[in-house]
Formats: structure tokens, C-alpha cells, sequence
């Protein structure tokens, strides 16, 4: 399973060159709004150093890590509703992705451009997430419409449509996210086409100085970064990455604590399958069950499900693999109502 974040935010907040940083992806990162029109698309291996250790111990051929997709689209500007700047014209381009990230500039730097012509991360915060609503509100209202229509002449699936429609409406009006609204499971499902924006969970990215690159989060979801910093990181060896990232006092990259913060916000977490073909990281829903789990590696595999062979990795590593874990009870047979944990090392068993 891979899952894909949106990055948006105000032209000139560094969104471009963390987005080439992270991908190591070439993009225009030139100094004027609007230069990024196209969606960039970059897909990068999670890292997760349990992979290289398994596949040691399995003598893999191959090793695969999952992977999380990053999208971004050109800035948004005050206005952009209203047909302002580009930016809001590509916003079809994330309604897909799984959650979003919201580069703030909080770097001073007298030679990038500030829209706004001031750094004031609250401010700017505050355009982009009204901006955001009043997209929302423009499909909301238009779908609105039809639900009122289709309600009068007792449509209840337009009936319960139009109940979410109106407290999402609520929301929106007010500038405030959709994601806020108070909406049964029923309610949900009803306007899940939708791909609202604002319904989607969002990280909060402070671009900050490099100086400031150690300072720690005060929000919730959110992630210090310096793009200026990460963009250096991109372009250096393994080694010389781990060794500057030691002389800043960070104990990991942008990407890594960018990803691990999308990991929580999603509520997501890893298994593995280990043997001498490959190591292979997947990634599931924590609360996800072995059935589940093993239908993210093949919808066969969900359907025939017999049972779970399940070593946690630390015991995998312990014992020095599977024959290991095997002889000292460390294996762990697994029905269905088996709830997999993250670093489970799974062989799943299923009649075709």
C-alpha cells in the first residue's frame, strides 16, 4: 500500500524545493509566483532500517520498501477562489491524496519574494486554509443543489446526502475545515465521493532557517523543517548526509520525520515478509486484521485466508530468522481475528 500527501501553500514558502529535496526530483524552484503549473509527482521509498537487517538475516535477493507519493501543485494566493493566481485551478490535482501538507514559510531570507511582501506564518496559515474552505464550498454548493432536488422527491440517498451536505455548508461558511463537521458513518460515506480538502487530515510544515532547524514542534501534526537544509541532504552521499545531519544536532532528516509524522496522522503502520526471493515492507491501517493485511498483498490472499504465520521483527532478529524463532517458540500461529502489530513479520497461509 502506498498513500500519497498533497503539499500546498502560498507561492515562494519553499514548497518546490522541499518537494525536489525530498524526491530529489529537478522542478522549477525560480523566485516568482506561479512557476510550478504542472503537478509534480515524486514516489520515495519509505526508509525503515528493520528492511536491510531482515533481508540480511533472509538472504534476500531483493529488498522493497514501501513507498508514500508526494504531489505539488503550483501556490495558492489570497483570492484564489475568486479566480486569483493558478494555484487554485490544480487543486483537482490532491482532491485524491490520502492527506495534506501545508508548507508555512517562517524563513527570512530578503532575496525570495514574499507574496504578501512579510513572513508571518499565522497569516499565511490562515489564506491558504480559507482558501482551501472556500474551494470546498464551491463543490459543496453545487452539489447541494441536486441533493435539495433529489430529497423533495424522496430520494434518500439524496436525503441522507443533503444532511452532511448542510453541516459540512455550516463548516465551510464559517472558513473552518470540513474535517470538523459532525458526521455519522452513514453521513461520511454519503459525501466520501466528494474528496473534499478540507476533510482530509493535514500536517502543518514550518520552513524555518537553518539555524532554527533543530527547533521543536509546539503544534500538533506539525513538522520543523529547513527545505534549504534538506536540499543540501538530497544531493550528498549516505555517509556525508549522516555526518551533517550529526554536526546540525538532527537526529533525522526532513524526509524521514515528514514521513513518520504522515504515519501517525494516518494512523498507519508496517509488516513485513521476509524470505530468499525478497524483504518487503507493507504498509496497512493500524487495527487491520492478518485477512486484511495479506489482501494488501494479494486480493487472493484475503479471500482464501487459512491462518498467519506471525514473528514479531525483533524476535526475527534475535533468533537470526524464521528456523530460529521456529525452535524457541517465537512464532505464533494467527487466525482471523488476529489484529496485525507493527513489525510483524508475516507468512500468510490461504487456499486458492
Amino acid at each position: 500500500m502506498s498513500f500519497a500527501i498533497g503539499i500546498v501553500g502560498l507561492p515562494n514558502v519553499g514548497k518546490s524545493t522541499l518537494f525536489r529535496a525530498l524526491t530529489k526530483k529537478q522542478v522549477p524552484a525560480e523566485n516568482f509566483p506561479f512557476c510550478t503549473i504542472d503537478p509534480n509527482v515524486g514516489v520515495v521509498a519509505v526508509p525503515d532500517e528493520r528492511l536491510e537487517t531482515l533481508a540480511a538475516i533472509s538472504k534476500s535477493e531483493k529488498i522493497i520498501p514501501t513507498t508514500i507519493e508526494f504531489v505539488d501543485i503550483a501556490g495558492l494566493v489570497k483570492g484564489s477562489h475568486k479566480g486569483e493566481g493558478l494555484g487554485n485551478k490544480f487543486l483537482s490535482h490532491i482532491r485524491e491524496v490520502d492527506a495534506i501538507a501545508h508548507v508555512i514559510r517562517d524563513f527570512k531570507d530578503g532575496n525570495v519574494t514574499h507574496v504578501e511582501n512579510r513572513v508571518d506564518p499565522e497569516s499565511d496559515e490562515a489564506i491558504i486554509s480559507l482558501e482551501l474552505a472556500m474551494a470546498d464550498l464551491a463543490t459543496i454548493e453545487r452539489r447541494l443543489k441536486d441533493a435539495v432536488s433529489n430529497a423533495k422527491r424522496g430520494d434518500k440517498e439524496a436525503i441522507r446526502a443533503l444532511s452532511a451536505l448542510e453541516k459540512i455548508k455550516a463548516q465551510l461558511d464559517k472558513g473552518a475545515p470540513a474535517r470538523g463537521a459532525d458526521l455519522n458513518d452513514n453521513e461520511q460515506e454519503s459525501i466520501r465521493e466528494l474528496q473534499l480538502i478540507t476533510a482530509k487530515p493535514m500536517l502543518r510544515v514550518l520552513n524555518v532557517d537553518e539555524s532554527e532547524a533543530t527547533r521543536p514542534a509546539v503544534h500538533e501534526n506539525e513538522v520543523v523543517i529547513s527545505a534549504k537544509i534538506e536540499s543540501e541532504l538530497a544531493e550528498l552521499p549516505v555517509e556525508d548526509a549522516k555526518s551533517m545531519m550529526a554536526d546540525l544536532g538532527l537526529n533525522a532528516s526532513g524526509l524521514d520525520r515528514l514521513i513518520a509524522a504522515s504515519y501517525r496522522l494516518l494512523n498507519l503502520i508496517t509488516f513485513f515478509t521476509s524470505g530468499p526471493k525478497e524483504t518487503r515492507a507493507w504498509t496497512v491501517t493500524n487495527g487491520s486484521t492478518a485477512p486484511q493485511a495479506a489482501g494488501k498483498i494479494h486480493t487472493d490472499f484475503e479471500k482464501g485466508f487459512i491462518r498467519a504465520e506471525v514473528i514479531s521483527c525483533q524476535d526475527f532478529i534475535g533468533c537470526n530468522g524464521e528456523t530460529g524463532a521456529k525452535e524457541k517458540g517465537k512464532m505464533h500461529l494467527e487466525g482471523k481475528e488476529y489484529i496485525v502489530k507493527d513489525g510483524d513479520v508475516c507468512y500468510f497461509r490461504f487456499a486458492t
